[in-house]
């Protein structure tokens, strides 16, 4: 495990904090302030719960059975019963990055000293994840409103010690056999405790962050494999000039332009269709890249805003106020965070779009200016890489039904009580796929440009320095180049790899600098 420790206190977290913990096994830790204000929290709940008035949350039931008031001997039970009940997900395990992500952004609300907690409790949260302890989570049952419910409540099993788990060796095992294991004690939960581990937008929060993290790699390496197509199509670099951005001031443009422009410098191949008269300007999707490109990176700035401003939240109902009061509110609704994810989705749909026009232009000899036709060895006996931009296709075609918007959607639940929610996890949920089929579509753009790069070098003509640093790159992490009688998909995988471990970006770097 990372020995990196991430200090929770009341203030919220970080995105770099909810890395660290989902995808690097950062210890956690309480701060001292945090347990004070637990304490100072769980005395209030404790003195609410003593009188003889019903206080929702505390001394009544749930959603729509909120009216019941419960006696003091059944509150333990009812919230055992509340996360036994809502732990009703179903279908494929959810990855356990995000369930550590979940896991975690619930501690950091629970620390925050509004949702009534005891220490221990949130004690026992932390030990779990330094553990390496992970609830089986299931893909469906979250509607986005309430809380993640059915997700939160599978990772409360386990502090509970009932239902599944997965240790830190990967093996599944009833999870009281795992905190045994670790010399963990299970919780038993005491008023309002079930539910305020249950009240959060923590799922879709956690795969917001982790997805901003993947698209701003991606979005850097678009612009790479944008210059390459650019130069292995002779294009001309003019139209990334700072002083033609500068008069449409959209921040994402003009970082995306510099990007390219920087990749491009020292070239050879760029402007040759200058003295072309019948190409008069490069097609769209290379002459406008760094406007969609641009108002992609853009997008994710504001998706950035909206998750610095949920992860500084505290998501619970009811939540405990600092002059003594317990209040109902709807702070759990999803809708800021839905929104989002569901337009990160159109965004990346559209990046996808514009690479894969880049690189069926590379391999149609009518429009690649002098390529082989499928940039093939010799074509007609061997096709090149035809089906490498069929799968490409493809995987735009499925990005395009993944940008519909969740968010769109609402169907009631709990009898009409809960009657408009965000489905914030489905629009998360999507937006994963999302990003995974992005990664395979700049993957194959990059195979195919620096294929077409290789074979303009061939011809006599000088790349830029960057170009054949990401090549020399490339083939270090194991991708051939296609070739007779070779296969495609190893190459295409290694390539996706390496695009989805910010290789290329790592590659260009050293010749461009710190690219945006």
């Amino acid at each position: 495990m990372d020995m990196h420790t991430v200090v929770v206190g009341t203030s919220g977290t970080t995105a770099q904090d909810v890395i660290a913990v989902a995808r690097g096994n950062a210890r956690v830790e309480l701060s001292a302030a945090a347990v004070s204000a637990l304490a100072a929290a769980r005395e209030i709940v404790d003195a609410l719960a003593a009188k003889p008035e019903p206080v929702y949350g505390v001394s009544t039931g749930f959603g729509a059975l909120a009216s019941r008031h419960i006696s003091p001997e059944l509150r333990a039970q009812l919230q055992r019963n509340i996360v036994r009940s809502h732990a009703a997900g179903m279908g494929p395990r959810v990855e356990r990055e995000v369930v550590r992500a979940l896991m975690f952004l619930r501690l950091k609300t629970v620390a925050s000293g509004h949702t009534g907690v005891r220490p221990q409790v949130a004690q026992t949260m932390a030990d779990v994840l330094n553990a390496g302890i992970t609830p089986v989570v299931h893909e469906y049952g979250s509607l986005g409103c309430s809380g993640d419910l059915a997700p939160l409540s599978h990772c409360a099993l386990t502090l509970m010690g009932e239902g599944d788990a997965e240790g830190p060796d990967g093996t599944v095992r009833p999870a009281g056999e795992l905190l045994a294991a670790h010399g963990i004690t299970p919780v038993e939960l005491r008023e309002k405790e079930g539910l305020a581990l249950l009240n959060g937008t923590d799922g879709m929060l956690g795969m917001l962050v982790m997805a901003l993290a993947d698209l701003r790699r991606l979005y850097t390496s678009a612009d790479i494999t944008a210059a390459l197509s650019l130069e292995a199509l002779l294009g001309t670099d003019k139209v990334l000039a700072p002083e033609l951005h500068a008069i449409r001031p959209h921040p994402g443009q003009g970082a995306s332009a510099d990007n390219m422009l920087r990749v491009l410098a020292g070239s050879g191949l760029t402007g040759h269709h200058q003295d072309d008269a019948p190409r008069v300007q490069d097609a769209y999707s290379v002459r406008c890249a760094p406007q969609v490109n641009g108002a992609g990176r853009d997008t994710l700035a504001y998706a950035a805003t909206v998750a610095d401003r949920e992860l500084a939240s505290s998501v619970d109902n009811p939540v405990v106020l600092p002059d003594g009061r317990v209040e109902s509110n709807g702070n759990f609704h999803g809708a800021p965070v839905a929104y989002v994810l569901d337009f990160l989705a159109i965004v990346a749909a559209d990046l996808g779009s514009i690479t894969e026009r880049r690189t069926d232009r590379l391999l149609d000899k009518n429009r690649s200016h002098g390529l082989p036709p499928f940039l093939a060895d010799d074509a007609g006996v061997d096709s090149g890489l035809m089906i490498a931009q069929y799968t490409q296709a493809a995987l735009v075609s499925e990005m395009k039904r993944l940008a519909v918007p969740a968010s769109a959607d609402s169907i009631p639940s709990s009898a009409m009580q809960e009657d408009h929610v965000s489905m914030g996890w489905s629009a998360a949920r999507k937006l994963r796929t999302a990003v995974d089929n992005l990664a395979r579509i700049v993957a194959v753009e990059l195979y195919a440009a620096t294929r077409a790069v290789e074979l303009r070098a061939a011809e006599g003509l000088t790349p830029a320095p960057a170009s054949l640093a990401a090549i020399e790159a490339l083939r270090a992490a194991g991708v051939e180049g296609p070739g007779p009688d070779r296969f495609l998909s190893p190459d295409l995988a290694a390539a996706d790899a390496f695009v989805r471990a910010g290789g290329l970006v790592s590659a260009v770097e050293p010749v461009t600098g710190p690219l945006a």
